[in-house]
């Protein structure tokens, strides 16, 4: 996950003393806020003279058209505004070149990215837009899981209340980016805040149920009715290579992922016409409980001999809750 660092929220610095330290500590992206002032072009052709780390602008207008001319001129490698002041829908012409980006606040659906199909990212406001060193409000977790369902092709992008821990959540959850203003330049330094949020051992404050994907939105086989047909069919229309299986009472029984399968299959490669449902599951999977923290999860994961890509999570009754997808680490790095 690349991050985008917010280069107005250093107060106490010339914008060249921000760009330079930002440049020696190799930041990914520079963050540009823009809140309705053509002057932030200014700064951005200083900037360009300055670096060529790739510019984040991000543009908050209800009038949009007074930048196209800038834009092209002074082409970004990232452009975003902001769905809440937009008067109409907003066509961008082909000659301004660089991702384009829809900001959306946390009250807003994510639907209104349909209108927007040609544009190749979301951006998450998940705190109060402008209100430096807010919290994360954790109902953008399900946001960015049901973004990434209906999208699956596009980018995640995320600002606000993002700490070492919820840079951690984002990772495993793909997002792309995210933007970091207070909490990157009110650490004792730029090199300590980035990191944290790099590092995959962090403190914790939010819980698995938090962020795990919630037992609705898994595929699910019925302990009570398997079968063969039935495994194969949840993990084809899931597309997520995996099945829990649970009984009437809602207890986890057992995963069913792309790994079994092709276990049981070795067992039986002499006869693959022997194999029965049964032998596709892993009855005793390792697991979480939705109360455990992001620490509790790491010092789980330390302790296994084996990779994990799926690891479902209980209540504290057995009762299955969700599961956590380590899948998306992988897309969120690119």
């Amino acid at each position: 996950m690349k991050i985008s660092a917010s280069i107005y929220s250093d107060k106490k610095r010339t914008l060249k003393e921000v760009i330079d330290d930002l440049v020696q500590h190799q930041v990914d992206l520079l963050h540009v806020d823009c809140n309705d002032d053509l002057s932030v072009f200014e700064d951005i052709k200083s900037i360009r003279s300055w670096c060529n780390i790739p510019i984040d602008l991000h543009i908050i207008t209800e009038n949009p058209e007074k930048y196209i001319d800038l834009l092209i001129e002074n082409p970004v490698e990232y452009i975003t505004f902001q769905f809440e002041q937009l008067p109409n829908h907003l066509t961008l012409p082909k000659e301004i070149t660089g991702k384009k980006g829809l900001a959306i606040t946390t009250p807003t659906s994510i639907n209104v990215f349909d209108e927007y199909a040609d544009f190749d990212f979301i951006l998450i406001m998940a705190t109060v837009p402008g209100q430096s060193g807010g919290v994360f409000d954790k109902i953008n977790f399900s946001k960015i899981r049901q973004f990434r369902m209906k999208y699956p092709e596009k980018s995640i992008h995320v600002d606000g209340g993002v700490n070492g821990e919820v840079s951690f959540i984002l990772r495993n959850m793909g997002v792309s980016s995210s933007v970091s203003g207070s909490y990157l330049f009110n650490a004792p330094s730029i090199g300590h805040a980035l990191m944290n949020l790099t590092k995959r051992e962090i403190e914790s404050q939010f819980h698995i149920g938090d962020f795990m994907m919630p037992l609705n939105e898994c595929p699910v086989v019925d302990y009570e009715s398997i079968s063969l047909k039935n495994i194969l069919q949840s993990i084809e229309d899931g597309n997520l290579g995996f099945c829990l299986v649970v009984d009437n009472n809602g207890m986890l029984k057992g995963l069913v992922s792309s790994a079994d399968i092709r276990k049981a299959m070795l067992r039986h490669l002499a006869d693959l016409t022997k194999i029965e449902a049964m032998d596709l599951v892993n009855l005793n999977p390792i697991s979480v409980f939705d109360d455990n923290t992001v620490v509790d999860l790491l010092q789980k994961i330390k302790k296994c001999s084996f990779p994990i890509m799926y690891l479902p999570v209980v209540k504290k009754d057995g009762k299955a809750s969700g599961i956590i997808n380590f899948a998306y680490l992988i897309k969120g790095e690119l």
